[in-house]
Formats: C-alpha cells, sequence, structure tokens
C-alpha cells in the first residue's frame, strides 16, 4: 500500500487527515467537481448523490466572471465573497478541496483561494474516488450552512493576462507549462472547445497533468514531482506560468511548483480558450 501523503492543509492532505478531522468545527469542505462536456458527467447530480459528508458544492462555473466570453474566468474579488459567505466558508476555517476525479478540478478552487489570499486551504489527495474506495462515509444529505464573513486580499501576482502572457513568449523571461494532453499540446488533437486553433504557445513546455499523478489520482512526491519538471526540460530556477485549456489544469501543475517549494509561478487564466481564439497569436505546433 502506498504511503500517506505528508500532510500539509496550505497544499494537499490525506483521505486519513480528513477523516481524522472530519467533526473539527472550523473544518469547511468543498466539492468542486466539474467536468469537461465530453465526460458525460453531471456534476451536480453526483454531488446530491453522494459527498463528503459536511461537504458544500462549489460551481466553478457559477463562482466566475460572467461578463467574460472565456469560461470560468476568475471572479471579481466582491462575487468571490459573496458566493463563498453563502457557502458558509470565512475567515479562520481551514478549506479542504475535492472532486470526483481524484485530483482534476479541485486544484482550480484550490489556487482560486490562494488568489483571494486565503492560505488555509488544501486539496483532498486522491479526492472522492479514494475516499469511496477506502470504504469511508458519503451521505446524500445537504449541509447545514451559516454566513461566515470573509477577507479577501488579492494576490495579482499570481494570475497573469493574455497580453503579459504574450511578452513572456516572445521574450523569454518565463518557462510557460502547459497541462494538456501531448496530442494537444503538439497540434496533433482537435481541441474539445469548437473553434479553436491546435498547438501551443511558443516556447512552452508540456507536462501533462497526468504525469504528475499516481495511477490511483493521488498526487507524487516532491522529488517525483521535481524530476517530472526538470524531465521536460524545464528551468526550474526561471518564474513559470500555468496554463492548459481553460485554466483548470493548469492549476494541477501550480499545485505541484507549490509542493516542491517553487513560489514565482503565476496561471494564465484564459489559457488555449483564449490563446487559440485569436488568429494574430502565433502558435507553435510539435514538440518545439
Amino acid at each position: 500500500m502506498m504511503a500517506d501523503t505528508a500532510d500539509d492543509p496550505r497544499t494537499l492532505v490525506s483521505t486519513g487527515w480528513l477523516a481524522d478531522h472530519l467533526g473539527d468545527p472550523d473544518l469547511r469542505i468543498l466539492d468542486a467537481s466539474w467536468y469537461l462536456p465530453d465526460a458525460g458527467r453531471d456534476a451536480k447530480a453526483e454531488f446530491a448523490s453522494a459527498h463528503i459528508p459536511g461537504a458544500r458544492f462549489f460551481d466553478i462555473d457559477d463562482v466566475s466572471d460572467n461578463r467574460s466570453e472565456l469560461p470560468h474566468m476568475v471572479p471579481p474579488v466582491e462575487k468571490f465573497m459573496s458566493r463563498v459567505r453563502a457557502m458558509g466558508v470565512g475567515d479562520g476555517h481551514q478549506v479542504v478541496v475535492y472532486d470526483g476525479a481524484g485530483l482534476f478540478s479541485a486544484a482550480r478552487v484550490w489556487w482560486l483561494f490562494q488568489l483571494m489570499g486565503q492560505r488555509n486551504v488544501a486539496v483532498l489527495d486522491g479526492g472522492l474516488p479514494k475516499w469511496r474506495a477506502e470504504g469511508r462515509e458519503v451521505t446524500g444529505a445537504p449541509p447545514q450552512i451559516r454566513d461566515r464573513h470573509m477577507t479577501v486580499a488579492r494576490q495579482n501576482q499570481m494570475v497573469r493576462d493574455v497580453t503579459e502572457v504574450a511578452r513572456a513568449s516572445k521574450l523569454g523571461t518565463h518557462e510557460i507549462i502547459d497541462a494538456r494532453a501531448a496530442a494537444r499540446f503538439r497540434g496533433e488533437a482537435a481541441e474539445p472547445r469548437p473553434g479553436l486553433r491546435s498547438g501551443h504557445i511558443p516556447g512552452a513546455r508540456n507536462v501533462p497533468f497526468v504525469t504528475l499523478l499516481h495511477e490511483d489520482g493521488t498526487m507524487k512526491p516532491p522529488a517525483e514531482l521535481r524530476a517530472v519538471f526538470e524531465a521536460a526540460g524545464l528551468d526550474l530556477s526561471k518564474p513559470a506560468i500555468t496554463t492548459c485549456g481553460s485554466g483548470v489544469t493548469a492549476a494541477v501543475l501550480s499545485l505541484a511548483l507549490t509542493r516542491i517549494g517553487k513560489t514565482d509561478h503565476s496561471l494564465y487564466d484564459g489559457s488555449w480558450s483564449e490563446w487559440g481564439m485569436y488568429a494574430d497569436l502565433p502558435i507553435a505546433t510539435g514538440d518545439a
């Protein structure tokens, strides 16, 4: 049996850790399950049927900037505050985020809390699949929620827009790390969202997010994570920008970078759903 996660309530905690803390009054659990349309899964329906006791559903598409045509972009601070308050999450809480895929969309919500200046947030390693595989309790009962105020201090350095990423690509000032599958990165597979070109940001390196995970959906230990990044040709002494299809799995890279102690990294929020849409932005194909 694989050793449990090196528990860190600011990055990643094991199912055992969560089970031990399930009764803590200041623990808040969020189900951040989200799937691409072709997955054929209904995250809200699955949550209503079975979730970790006390969990609240965090809707990634709802807690976003609905003024943008791009999917689930970072919401305005006021919207984030009002939505999480309605979930009963606020100052002084330890938050644990999980998803129904193992370790997929939960990292996006972890990153979003980090962006908003909330540090006591961790992803559940292996998520709901590992929790259920161990025979732990799930419920369909809705949680009891009371509003709680949250203080937000947005960390602007943690997010990048298309202009900043274009500059970084042109000047080579950052390592741009793409979490998409290799065939999409190389431009050999069509994008799941219609209307997008195929390929990647010039100068980017490909680290498919699944290469950072064990088969059971748990994250590899820091030494192995570092080896995966270095095997992709990355210079970890340079600041990094993570990217993917729409800013979800890029956050798995962000979590992994944080786990190896790297602090100078940011996430390209628009990711390929933005870059691939604009004909005047350069693209590269193949492994280069």
